[in-house]
């Protein structure tokens, strides 16, 4: 299903904004001061993009999501979800259109993804179907870990897995033009529903 998908930098509005209309939102700790290109992202399935303006400052998007491994705990509504997420935007390769990067990121890189991060408990690939205003990205990565050691510790498992996962990388994503990631704080503001787990080859 599609849902919207918004950026921006104020987390107080953010969250609220999510609460509203039972989302998702992922907000960097008010204390790390790096350089994000976005501190907030809030996702809802919602036909009324006025509802998320006060949360979307920096980016309006279009998409959808592709539940590739989900986190073994989960919270109440409203609680932040255990551990933490980190986004990644990505922009497509150059040399490929949206389709065929977007076609690359599930079919190929997802599978990498869930043998090469050993640390990686939930991964999410949202996939961007329009910018409706701000950076173009075509999708977001939302890799979550069970804490920041994690993160810093087991997101490669060794000096192989780097080298597969950048190489994979290089090939559907602008190394040049994806930023920074982003490590933010997830609440969900609905029920989960159970999702079936998706099979990867090699998984």
């Amino acid at each position: 299903m599609l849902e919207l998908v918004v950026t921006g930098n104020d987390p107080d509005a953010a969250s609220e904004v999510a609460a509203n209309v039972n989302g998702v939102c992922y907000a960097a700790d008010p204390d790390d001061r790096r350089d994000f290109p976005f501190r907030t992202l809030v996702r809802a399935m919602t036909d009324s993009p006025d509802a998320l303006a006060r949360a979307a400052t920096i980016g309006t998007y279009l998409g959808f999501s592709r539940i590739i491994r989900e986190r073994p705990l989960g919270a109440d509504p409203g609680a932040a979800s255990p551990g933490l997420t980190a986004i990644f935007p990505m922009v497509h390769h150059p040399d490929l259109t949206h389709m065929q990067g977007d076609n690359h990121w599930r079919d190929t890189h997802a599978p990498l993804a869930l043998r090469h991060h050993p640390g990686m408990w939930d991964y999410t690939q949202l996939s961007v179907v329009a910018t409706l205003n701000g950076p173009p990205y075509d999708g977001f990565a939302l890799v979550s870990f069970a804490s920041l050691e994690d993160l810093r510790e087991r997101f490669f498992g060794d000096d192989h897995d780097r080298d597969v996962i950048r190489a994979d990388v290089a090939k559907f994503a602008d190394m040049q033009r994806s930023p920074r990631r982003v490590i933010t704080t997830e609440t969900i503001y609905h029920q989960r529903p159970p999702v079936p787990a998706v099979t990867w080859p090699h998984d």
